[in-house]
């Protein structure tokens, strides 16, 4: 994507099912669980740059001694640090005697992260804020083992609002007006609440304090907890967290917006947000992996036994389809060939795109990440190709001679790397004009690869959100090669609704798709729509969101596709270009056929899986209208 987007966070949870000596015994290590986290969250640091954190619990830890260990960071590279600072504490230990780093009870005894029960995770802050306390897990503690609770999460939630009156109702004091304290004291209270009935419950059968202490630990039902916690959360969620005492669980949304995937053997149970992450950290295959099911949660008990239980009711899956173009790793077999299925199913719009020029066609793609759909985009190019070579060597007949075969069959679809991107260039100028002039040479030009008043040039990318690159970079430098024409191609279709899920699209005035349409709505004299739509939204902003429409569907109504994607090219089509530009952007008919199973398509449709969507994006137009920056939620 050329523009950039903050988006997803990632978890990995590990529980080693077997003891320390195990693992030392087998793979020479103490610190296996350590390095396989490493693994888990290095591979998926794709999802979160902001700040990094992990958490590790030991099991059956005596009175007095430590069992939770934390650590945190918001350094440039914040898996490296967290890692490196753990193992500076294990080089002090070497020094001291090697031989203790492989005794298990010295290591439980001394020194952190050297318990079985590990959570990490990976931050992107859509909220602007990046500070330490910012950063997952969080850690809510008590002297009861088992009410110690730390938890971390892929989510958004829409209505804090809602649950912090939820929490102020039941007396509590909340620090932070967040989703994340929300949903951690949500969880705690319940959690308590669970523990005092076992309390009284076990009391009420004679045993003393201890003794109950040792059948709370037992009897907790994390699924109850849960599903009491959880119940009026709307939003999308992959929540994971553990229990002082061992137990973990990892609780997905019910529509299964965010993503989880699952492995277990008799050695270990992993959770991820990414599956091919999991492929690798442990040798495996895609089939030995699961995907967590929707409203379900992998309950993972002290004693080693794990369960997928359901805790919300599923409802329509809507799997988030912008997170398969692009958010998630492009190694996982399902997500590269649905990428290339994108760039595929493009070939009939390029190819009028260009007027089937296709001899004096280049195709190029920008940025890197969009290389994958590149590929299924030439792919469908060859394809077409080859049609048109057949046909053509039909209409010559038996009289074809070998120099008319060889014309036919040299035909090829050209392609090139049209542009670098210098990772080194900083643009430290603040004036405005002269800003743009160097954000203009952030991306580098491959001179000769097109022939000049002459060729057309297609260029892939992922998705155009609010294009401020492609105007004020991209474009310019493409011009340069002096392109007949340029089309510039998006597997994804217009993003014309704000995200309240985990990504940070949250602002009306973001997306070019509603920029082209209010210029249209102005331009054809429908300018009154947007007093139409903003009064309705107003009307119902007080009601319950399950009583709210989207009515900034309204906006779009007027107008095809194509139209506001012309509009869209005169919108970004920078001063003194000389080529002809065109936006080609991929349907929501396509999109669904290449992500069958990925069916969330409110960025681009404003069809939202929750109430709260819509409630948010009446709020997102209603600040635009008013000038109000604030996020819609």
């Amino acid at each position: 994507m050329s523009d950039a987007i903050k988006h997803e966070c990632g978890i990995a949870l590990l529980r080693l099912k077997k003891p320390i000596e195990y693992y030392i015994d087998k793979y020479g290590t103490a610190f296996y669980g350590l390095n396989k986290m490493y693994l888990l969250m290095e591979k998926q640091h794709n999802r979160g740059q902001d700040g990094a954190g992990l958490a590790n619990i030991k099991l059956d830890m005596n009175p007095g001694e430590r069992y939770i260990s934390r650590t945190r960071s918001i350094d440039q590279k914040p898996i490296q640090e967290i890692f490196t600072g753990i193992n500076k504490r294990f080089e002090a230990i070497e020094e001291k005697n090697p031989d203790l780093l492989k005794d298990v009870d010295y290591l439980k005894k001394n020194a952190g992260f050297t318990g079985e029960l590990f959570l990490g995770h990976l931050r992107y802050g859509t909220s602007g804020k990046n500070s330490l306390e910012s950063c997952h897990p969080f850690l809510r503690q008590n002297n009861w083992m088992t009410r110690n609770l730390v938890v971390a999460g892929n989510f958004n939630l829409t209505n804090v609002d809602e649950l912090f009156e939820v929490l102020l109702n039941l007396g509590q004091h909340p620090k932070e007006k967040s989703d994340t304290v929300t949903v951690l004291e949500k969880i705690g209270h319940f959690l308590d609440v669970e523990n005092e009935e076992l309390f009284q419950q076990y009391k009420a059968k004679g045993y003393n304090n201890k003794e109950i202490t040792s059948k709370i630990a037992e009897g907790l039902n994390i699924q109850k907890i849960l599903k009491r916690a959880s119940e009026d959360w709307d939003g999308g969620y992959t929540m994971s967290g553990l229990l002082g005492h061992g137990d973990a669980f990892v609780l997905r949304d019910p529509a299964g917006i965010r993503p989880a995937f699952w492995y277990e053997d008799d050695e270990i149970c992993v959770v991820t947000s990414e599956r091919p992450v999991i492929q690798t950290a442990f040798n495996l295959k895609k089939g030995d992996i699961k995907e967590l099911k929707p409203g379900h949660a992998l309950i993972v008990k002290k004693n080693g036994k794990v369960s997928e239980l359901e805790v919300n009711k599923p409802v329509t899956r809507a799997a988030c389809s912008f997170e398969r173009i692009y958010f998630s790793r492009g190694n996982d077999h399902d997500i590269y060939l649905e990428r290339k299925k994108l760039g595929q199913l493009l070939i009939p719009q390029i190819i009028k795109s260009i007027n089937n020029e296709l001899d004096d066609a280049v195709f190029s793609f920008i940025p890197n990440t969009a290389e994958m759909s590149f590929y299924g985009m030439m792919k469908g190019l060859e394809d077409f190709l080859n049609i048109e070579k057949r046909e053509a060597i039909k209409n010559l007949g038996a009289n074809i001679t070998d120099e008319e075969l060889e014309k036919i069959l040299t035909r090829k679809t050209r392609f090139e790397k049209i542009a670098i991107k210098d990772a080194k260039l900083r643009t430290f100028i603040t004036q405005e004009d002269a800003r743009d002039d160097m954000v203009a040479h952030v991306y580098d030009i491959t001179y000769g690869t097109v022939k000049r008043n002459q060729d057309n040039l297609v260029v892939i990318d992922d998705s155009i959100v609010r294009g401020t690159t492609l105007k004020q970079s991209i474009l310019r430098i493409l011009d340069r090669l002096d392109p007949k024409k340029i089309v510039v191609v998006s597997s994804a279709p217009q993003i014309r609704y704000p995200d309240c899920y985990g990504i940070d699209m949250a602002r009306m005035g973001e997306f070019i798709a509603f920029e082209a349409a209010i210029e249209l709505l102005k331009e054809t004299g429908k300018g009154y729509l947007i007093n139409d739509v903003y009064r309705k939204c107003k009307e119902q902003a007080n009601l319950p969101k399950e009583q709210i429409k989207n009515y900034v569907k309204e906006i779009y109504a007027p107008f095809t596709a194509d139209e506001i994607s012309k509009k869209i090219a005169e919108l970004l089509k920078p001063i003194g270009m000389k080529a002809e530009l065109e936006i080609v952007y991929q349907t929501i008919e396509n999109l669904h056929e290449a992500c069958p199973d990925n069916q969330g398509d409110w960025y681009f449709t404003g069809n939202y899986p929750t109430p709260g969507g819509n409630k948010v994006v009446n709020k997102a137009f209603t600040y635009y209208i008013e000038g109000n920056t604030n996020r819609a939620y």
